[in-house]
């Protein structure tokens, strides 16, 4: 059976990695990049390092507003799907290239199947849920990552061919951990020893477009006591310029990272503090205490395990938690047991073969 997948951005290709493992053991996959994400170091080192297969198209569609980057995907995924006639599209996440993948193939009366399917953060403020809201609804197949996503989906009247299979970010990661043990040097390269600093991630627009929030995480930062690395996604750093932000010296601002090099620094990092869907779950395998640089968060279960505590944007509530936050010892299998990959490849199997 013929099977096309859309990845666009960073979370998409990390997802990809097993699952194409997966699928191409009985499927032809063909693979397409949307080309949200355009940067090398946002796109084609992941594909580099975690061993993704060329992509069979590249769409090119980049940067743009939310209109004009959906608006792009969709005209020209839908020339890929007319030539490929899959017998099947998935799509993952929350993105703008999940978002047109099921439009696209729905309005062509071809499957969606959704990886990552039923997370809710209830804020419609969010691109993300939006995308997260349609996507559910033209999906015929739903892979979920947490039990609370299958909760969300019945709520909504959604409860055929809904599988809690676990994560399939947990499953890259345990694939490339040794690995990224092995050849990053990133420790190194910023003279880092473990536990020595904090892990900041700002990219999401609630933060990015609204300059008294993205002041306010500036300003608990420069204020806390410890060296901070900063990884900074182009559009951040073009809002902190365009919002005349200033950083002390001990917060390091660098060029964005590959997927080994992140893992690196997640891991060993002494917090991390992120408005990242997909670094929040990653400190959370790596049991790394997290603050979330949001209002709310679609990963509910990592809040209350106790791994992960919302501070939103407020000055005082980073400061307090930064010096205080201490998660629990346990640490329950909220995600899965890292063969989410298998188990999808399987359901689709199932579901094909009908």
């Amino acid at each position: 059976m013929k099977i096309l997948s859309v990845v666009g951005a960073r979370p998409e290709f990390i997802q990809a990695a097993p699952v194409s493992r997966a699928l191409r053991q009985k499927h032809h996959e063909v693979l397409v990049h949307t080309g949200q994400h355009y940067d090398y170091r946002m796109s084609q080192t992941f594909f580099d390092e975690l061993g993704i297969p060329a992509p069979d198209y590249n769409l090119e569609v980049g940067s743009g507003s939310h209109a004009h980057q959906t608006a792009e995907i969709l005209t020209r995924l839908e020339e890929v799907l007319l030539r490929e006639r899959p017998h099947l599209v998935i799509v993952r996440g929350d993105t703008n290239s999940t978002l047109a993948g099921a439009l696209a193939a729905s309005k062509l009366h071809i499957p969606v199947a959704h990886i990552e399917a039923g997370e809710r953060s209830f804020d419609r403020r969010m691109p993300e849920e939006i995308n997260r809201l349609v996507a559910d609804r033209l999906s015929d197949l739903f892979f979920c990552a947490s039990k609370t996503a299958v909760r969300h989906l019945e709520a909504e009247g959604i409860c055929a061919n809904v599988h809690w299979v676990g994560d399939v970010m947990l499953d890259a990661m345990l694939a490339h951990h040794a690995l990224a043990q092995e050849r990053s040097t990133i420790l190194k390269a910023l003279d880092l020893s473990p536990r020595s600093y904090g892990l900041v991630t700002v990219h999401r627009a609630a933060n990015t477009d609204d300059p008294e929030r993205l002041r306010g995480i500036a300003s608990a930062l420069n204020a806390v006591e410890e060296r901070v690395i900063f990884p900074v996604h182009p559009r951040t750093r073009k809002a902190i310029e365009a919002a005349g932000v200033q950083f002390k010296e001990r917060v390091q601002l660098i060029e964005p990272v590959g997927y080994l090099d992140m893992m690196m620094l997640e891991e060993n990092a002494r917090l991390i503090a992120t408005d990242s869907g997909g670094v929040q779950r990653e400190a959370y395998f790596l049991r790394v205490p997290c603050l979330t640089l949001r209002d709310e968060t679609e990963w509910v279960e990592t809040v209350e395990v106790g791994w992960n505590r919302l501070v939103g944007a407020d000055r005082e509530k980073i400061l307090q938690a930064w010096h205080t936050f201490t998660p629990p010892g346990e640490h329950p299998p909220i995600f899965g047991d890292g063969h989410a990959s298998e188990a999808i490849a399987r359901l689709i199997d199932a579901w094909l073969a009908k």
